[in-house]
């Protein structure tokens, strides 16, 4: 082999390329890695951008989720205050249905909230979602069945807000003689 090489030709062209000094070769790499560098750049900040935006969103979201709930609550809290009000001069079946009404009201903001109520009465003991207050003997009912609910428990969309406080039964045991 001699020490001057022929030029490097492509396959798909006949004329020779003639080779690049390397000076210039060099300010090639250079002017790309600037441009690598400034796309980085951007995109680094474009990231920063994505993560700040998201961070004020879902704190938004955070102190402003229960609003709906809140609106559906509303009605509520104005009918408490109007049985307060009417306390002293209502009648009793006046009362109780202002109550009945009260309730119903919040069943509903419940309802469009996704709460629903818990309430195992006569269910087998799930540990789960039940918390048991304490247990009673009972002849009537297998072991291991809420017997009375103390309070009810609650879900939001499924997930448990607060288990359902309940007696269990246990096994009836020996008579004592006294």
């Amino acid at each position: 082999m001699t020490d001057q090489q022929a030029p490097i030709q492509p396959e798909d062209t006949a004329e020779p390329v003639p080779a690049a000094a390397p000076g210039q070769l060099l300010a090639e790499a250079e002017a790309r890695a600037a441009e690598h560098w400034a796309a980085y750049l951007r995109a680094a900040a474009e990231l920063d951008n994505v993560r700040k935006r998201a961070a004020r969103e879902i704190e938004a979201v955070r102190q402003f989720a229960v609003e709906r709930f809140a609106v559906e609550l509303l009605p509520v809290a104005d009918s408490l205050e109007l049985a307060l009000g009417a306390g002293a001069t209502a009648d009793l079946a006046t009362l109780e249905e202002g109550h009945r009404a009260t309730q119903r009201q919040l069943q509903k903001a419940f309802e469009k909230a996704g709460i629903t109520e818990l309430d195992p009465s006569g269910q087998p003991f799930d540990p789960q979602l039940h918390e048991a207050m304490t247990t009673r003997p009972s002849a009537e009912c297998p072991p291991d069945t809420v017997l009375e609910v103390v309070q009810k428990g609650y879900l939001l969309n499924g997930r448990l807000l607060r288990p359902a406080r309940v007696i269990v039964s246990t096994v009836p045991g020996p008579a004592l003689d006294g």
